[in-house]
């Protein structure tokens, strides 16, 4: 019997195909990377559990560096910076800076309106409550209103 083009394409791939997920590219630059149209991909990704888990394990391990790159940008961080001085003399001499990222104002913007949504995305809903009684003009006369928008 005949191997399957998944067999003979795509099963022998599924470490390459992780790799790949976790390099970030699309589904459809594997698909291609693999030789197989992006139809059929998607298909096997329904059919064949392996490549579906090969493909949420390595974009699992990308989204997770990004998500801690985003927090430490969004929250600041210090780091050492580390040179080699040479002086007129000849002689070498490491220097080491500690230098610091200051907190990114877009970072934590994000962050907070991906993961607390209802506090902080742009549109909230304010419920209002009007009530046309409360006004404390209302049983004043037209003339009554002229007179304290003259004085006001």
């Amino acid at each position: 019997m005949a191997k399957s083009k998944y067999e003979e394409f795509v099963e022998p791939k599924l470490t390459l195909v992780e790799g790949w997920a976790r390099n970030g590219l699309t589904d459809e630059q594997i698909a291609n990377n693999l030789g197989v149209a992006y139809s059929t991909f998607r298909e096997y990704k329904k059919k064949y559990s392996a490549l579906s888990a090969a493909l949420k394990k390595g974009k699992e391990v990308v989204d997770i560096e990004v998500e801690n790159a985003l927090l430490k940008r969004a929250l600041g961080y210090k780091y050492d910076e580390v040179t080699i001085e040479e002086s007129d003399d000849g002689s070498v001499r490491t220097k080491t800076v500690t230098k610091e990222v200051i907190p990114d104002t877009t970072a934590q913007i994000f962050w907070l309106k991906n993961r607390k949504p209802e506090q902080w995305r742009d549109k909230q809903n304010i419920e209002a409550n009007i009530n046309n009684n409360t006004s404390p003009f209302t049983d004043l006369t037209t003339e009554e209103l002229k007179k304290l928008i003259e004085d006001g």
